[in-house]
C-alpha cells in the first residue's frame, strides 16, 4: 500500500511567516505515518524522504510504531554549473547579498539563479537533508548504499518498483528498538560533527531519542562535538558539494575515519545486519581525494555543533 504525507517547502517559506510552520511538519508528518500505519496494521514500512523535516518524521514514526522498516532518500540534487565551477542554492542566497551589496548586476544574479539547480533532489551540500540522510545511515535507518541521486528523468522508475535495496534489507530487519540505541545516537551525532553538518540534527536527534525513551540532551552535543574534529570540506562550511563526498568514499568511509580514530563504536547495528564496522570495513576510497580528511589531518579540532552557553548576556559594565 502506497500513501503520502505533507509537506512543507522550507526555501518556499522562508522569510514569512510561514517559516513557523516548519519544525511543526515534522511532527504531523510523524503523526500521519503513524496513523496510517497502526490503523491497517501495517508489519513492515518504508518511508522514502527528500527533506529536513520528513526523514526525520519517518524515522520518528517507525520508532513509535516499532515495526521493521527503513528511511531511504530520495537524493541529493546533483550541483549546478557556473563559469566551470559546482555552484548550490548557497550560491543563490549569497548572490541575493552581493546584488543588494552592489557586488554583482542583474545579470549576474539571473546566471546563479538560472543554474544553481539543474534537476531533482535535496539541496547539493551538507545541509539539513544530507545530513539527516547520512545521519540515517549511522543511526540503523537507513541502508549505506542506497542511492544519493535521483534519477533523471523521474518518470524512470516504474510506481510500482519495489525500493532499491528493500529485498537486501528485509531478511534481516529488525524493529527500531534493537537496533536504535544510545551508542548509535552518539555515533550520529560525531557524524554529524566531523561533516560540519546541519545543527537542525540537534533538533531531529533530540526527538528521535525522545521517540525511544532514550535520555539525550543538548549537553551531549556538546560534548561529543568538542572531542570531534571536523574534517569533511563540504558546503556550506567548506567547498565541495554532496556529488564530492559520494565520490570520494561517502558514509562507510567517514564511519571507517571515526572508528579508526576512537570516535565511534563500531560494535552498533545498521539495518543491514552488519555492525558499523563490517559497513565501515567495505569503505572505497577514492585515491588523492581531498574531500573526507583523516583526524591527523582535520580541517578544524572541533566538530561544528558545540553549544554556546553562558556567554549570551550582556556583559558588565
Amino acid at each position: 500500500m502506497e500513501f503520502n504525507t505533507i509537506t512543507i517547502h522550507d526555501g518556499i517559506t522562508m522569510g514569512t511567516q510561514g517559516m513557523k510552520a516548519s519544525l511543526v511538519s515534522r511532527e504531523v508528518i510523524a503523526d500521519s505515518i503513524e496513523l496510517v500505519a497502526r490503523g491497517n496494521l501495517f508489519d513492515g514500512l518504508v518511508g522514502i524522504g527528500g527533506c529536513d523535516k520528513n526523514m526525520p518524521g519517518i524515522i520518528m514514526a517507525l520508532c513509535r510504531l516499532d515495526i521493521p522498516g527503513m528511511m531511504l532518500y530520495g537524493g541529493s540534487i546533483a550541483p549546478g554549473k557556473l563559469n566551470g565551477v559546482d555552484i548550490t542554492i548557497q550560491n543563490v542566497f549569497e548572490g541575493i547579498g552581493s546584488h543588494a551589496a552592489g557586488r554583482i548586476d542583474d545579470a549576474g544574479l539571473e546566471a546563479l539563479e538560472a543554474n544553481a539547480c539543474p534537476g531533482a533532489g535535496a539541496c547539493g551540500g551538507q545541509f539539513t537533508a544530507n545530513t539527516m540522510a547520512m545521519s540515517g545511515e549511522i543511526l540503523a535507518s537507513r541502508p549505506f548504499s542506497s542511492p544519493a541521486f535521483p534519477p533523471h528523468p523521474l518518470t524512470s522508475t516504474p510506481p510500482h518498483a519495489k525500493p532499491p535495496h528493500f529485498n537486501e534489507c528485509r531478511p534481516r530487519q529488525s524493529p527500531p528498538s534493537q537496533i536504535i540505541t544510545r551508542t548509535s545516537i552518539e555515533n550520529t551525532i560525531a557524524s554529524v560533527a566531523a561533516s560540519g553538518g546541519s545543527t537542525n540534527a540537534v533538533l531531529h536527534l533530540l526527538a528521535i531519542a525522545r521517540e525511544m525513551g532514550i535520555p539525550l540532551s543538548i549537553d551531549d552535543f556538546d560534548l561529543i562535538s568538542k572531542r570531534t574534529p571536523f574534517i569533511c570540506d563540504l558546503t556550506p562550511a567548506g567547498k565541495f558539494v554532496a556529488s564530492d563526498y559520494q565520490a570520494a568514499g561517502g558514509s562507510r568511509l567517514l564511519a571507517k575515519r571515526l572508528i579508526e580514530a576512537g570516535h565511534a563504536d563500531g560494535s552498533t547495528l545498521t539495518i543491514s545486519g552488519k555492525t558499523l564496522a563490517e559497513e565501515a570495513a567495505l569503505a572505497v576510497e577514492t585515491p588523492g581525494q581531498v574531500v573526507i580528511h583523516t583526524f591527523e589531518n582535520p580541517i578544524k579540532p572541533t566538530g561544528g555543533l558545540v553549544i554556546l552557553k553562558g556567554n549570551l548576556a550582556p556583559k558588565a559594565a
